[in-house]
């Protein structure tokens, strides 16, 4: 595989990280699966009210491709499901049992699962439910197991303020190995598996390092698969690919050598109201385990990062692919003359504001600082975007019902960072915009 260092000039660099030390967190009363969380995807419950599963029983699947399920990350039973708008699985919840049980796999020890084809190796990952960890990196959905992809891409770091840096969740030799398996497993499936880690982020064990083929530098969104893809891919015949999380290839591969589903997971917490720490978790686990909700009031429950994650509430769970939750302080105050003002403890991409002046550690909050305008095409978010798509332009395209246009633009480019929406200063949801118009795309072409 082709080694490279790369520069990506755009982006944001933040400050500030949770204490270096993992808790383990106590055992929950329920978890849950959440279905509405995984992009493009049509669920069909496949389990009722009051059923018993296992931990790794089928709980839904993809009505578009049933081969492609999702498996339980609990067991217990059934308590509730929860629907939203038009019937959408929002949550499937489990109480578990004390004592819990797991469904059981052909366990793939390194050396036998070198032996498999590609087309084995799916079937295994599709049944043991854990093929959705792997996904499509144009749409961030779960990646198509009848395609073939030009490149596989692993990164086990996250600038998204604030994720789990990889030495909390690869500590153990054990976990390392696990890694190791799961990158095997994803070399079976595609010849040209990259992995990608930043220059600034401390090394990892010798054994893993080895296998970096990508080492990156520059500002967030700089570590996310999508942006490195973009600015090394050369053709358009390379547009399909797919990437893991790193937390998701360790995941393949205990899945791999035990046989049982994982649910392991390390999460993030931040926040002014909480001790920012590491905690050693579970997939699905409820939210209020992770932070007391009687210190949060007047915050934002925030999951999966900044600019990536969305707001939820202390009674919900955290869902597949999320590892951060951030209490964000959100007043609902509106600031009067807040335009006239200096502004020197406010964070901002504009020069209006003497904080760029300040080189300190700035509060972020939730709230909007200003009323939604129409766009002034000041160019802020061109600046930023990492994969230089012209939001702006882009953005009019949409509104204009030209989606040809918008795709000539580089639509299909965006990796959903969420920089554009942060930099606009007239509170344009960029990013929601350019989310919602590739999905509506994808949904007319299939």
């Amino acid at each position: 595989m082709r080694r490279a260092n790369a520069q990506i000039a755009c982006g944001l660099a933040f400050a500030g990280n949770p204490q270096h030390r993992v808790q383990p967190a106590a055992k929950p009363k329920t978890v849950a699966a959440m279905p509405e969380r995984i992009p493009l995807l049509k669920a069909r419950l496949l389990v009722e009210n009051g059923d018993h599963v296992k931990i790794g029983t089928p709980l839904y699947e993809d009505k578009e491709n049933t081969d492609i399920v999702f498996a339980s990350p609990g067991a217990g039973k059934i308590k509730k499901i929860v629907y939203g708008p038009r019937r959408v699985i929002r949550e499937i919840v489990i109480q578990l049992d004390d004592e819990e049980t797991a469904e059981t796999f052909t366990p793939y020890p390194p050396k036998e699962l070198l032996r498999l084809s590609p087309g084995a190796l799916k079937e295994i990952l599709l049944k043991g439910g854990v093929w959705p960890v792997i996904r499509d990196i144009v749409y961030r959905k779960v990646a198509d197991p009848a395609q073939t992809p030009a490149a596989v891409w692993m990164a086990t770091d996250n600038q998204d303020p604030f994720h789990p840096p990889a030495e909390t969740w690869l500590s153990s030799p054990e976990d390392r190995r696990f890694f190791q398996t799961g990158r095997q497993a994803l070399e079976i499936l595609c010849s040209r598996v990259f992995f990608c880690r930043c220059t600034d982020f401390p090394p990892l064990d010798p054994e893993i390092e080895k296998i970096v083929t990508h080492r990156i530098s520059g500002g967030y969104p700089r570590e996310d698969p999508a942006v490195i893809h973009y600015h090394s891919k050369t053709g358009p015949d390379q547009n399909l690919a797919w990437f893991v999380s790193g937390q998701d290839v360790r995941l393949l591969g205990e899945f791999l050598e035990s046989g049982r589903f994982p649910v392991r997971r390390t999460v993030a917490v931040s926040g002014i109201p909480v001790e920012g720490r590491y905690v050693q978790t579970r997939i699905g686990t409820p939210l209020d385990t992770l932070a007391e909700p009687g210190k949060a009031n007047g915050h934002r429950w925030v999951v999966g990062g900044l600019f990536r994650g969305y707001s939820s509430v202390p009674e919900s769970h955290l869902s597949l692919y999320e590892t951060a939750l951030g209490l964000i302080e959100e007043s609902g105050r509106r600031e009067l003359l807040g335009f006239m003002r200096p502004g020197y403890n406010k964070p901002t991409c504009s020069r209006t504001f003497l904080s760029v002046f300040n080189p300190s550690p700035l509060p972020v909050d939730a709230d909007m600082h200003g009323s939604k305008r129409a766009c002034v095409n000041c160019g802020n978010c061109t600046r930023a975007c990492p994969v230089q798509i012209l939001p702006q332009f882009t953005y009019k395209c949409i509104l204009a019902g030209e989606i040809e246009e918008a795709l000539s633009h580089g639509m299909l480019d965006c990796v959903e960072c969420g920089l554009c929406s942060y930099v606009c200063p007239s509170k344009i949801e960029l990013c929601r915009t350019f989310q919602e118009t590739k999905q509506a795309y994808f949904r007319q072409r299939i």
